[in-house]
């Protein structure tokens, strides 16, 4: 009959051999071909450490737990990461874009993508970026507000929305459209191509035009 001494010794030189196996997997896997694609405004350095991809990191350990800082950047709306069996990862990512300037409380003008999200940009990007619509008003935040009239009026060449609490109005290059009402100038938005060069008033009992 096998002693209780014995077992024991046994369990811990299991538990050896077992340690030992998960460190030979580690060097003997380790990650040595990365694939970076959709990366436009981060480079792929960036891309790399906010994957946690350093050089060497055992490719049987490497999974989303380490690979979270990817969505904790503003720019990264998406990213999608695959490992490819014995020692490659690819790293495809979704980059936000910024749509319009936004005008803060603070006077502070920066950068936001469709879904409100600020984004982080250079000086020259700065430059670049000048001709994009501004957003801007007073009183409680309408931003969200805001980038969804942008968007309903995407083919009109917009090149400013201002908010209100009582109202929005954005600005074309020959006229404006306003409500008081988001609801409503969201459902009248594609109509103003009718009065192309005039001031729209949207209610909910009816349109004013204005020259």
């Amino acid at each position: 009959m096998r002693s209780p001494s014995r077992r024991r010794w046994w369990w811990i030189g299991g538990g050896a051999v077992l340690a030992g196996a998960l460190a030979a997997s580690w060097f003997a896997l380790p990650i040595r071909t990365i694939e970076v694609t959709g990366e436009r405004h981060l480079n792929d350095g960036q891309v790399r450490e906010l994957a946690g991809l350093t050089p060497n990191f055992g490719w049987l350990y490497y999974g989303a737990w380490r690979a979270r800082g990817l969505l904790d950047d503003p720019w990264i709306l998406s990213a999608s990461v695959t490992r490819r069996f014995p020692d490659a990862v690819a790293v495809q990512i979704n980059e936000r874009r910024p749509v319009a300037r936004w005008q803060k409380a603070t006077g502070t003008v920066v950068w936001v993508a469709a879904d409100s999200t600020v984004l982080p940009m250079t000086p020259e990007q700065n430059a670049e970026l000048a001709a994009l619509p501004l957003i801007q008003g007073w009183g409680p935040s309408r931003l969200k507000d805001a980038l969804k009239v942008l968007t309903a009026l995407g083919g009109y060449n917009v090149e400013s929305v201002a908010y209100t609490p009582t109202g929005l109005r954005a600005k074309m290059p020959a006229g404006s459209v306003w409500s008081g009402d988001l609801k409503f100038l969201l459902k009248y938005a594609g109509s103003i191509g009718m009065y192309p060069k005039q001031n729209i008033n949207i209610y909910p009992w009816g349109v004013s035009v204005q020259e």
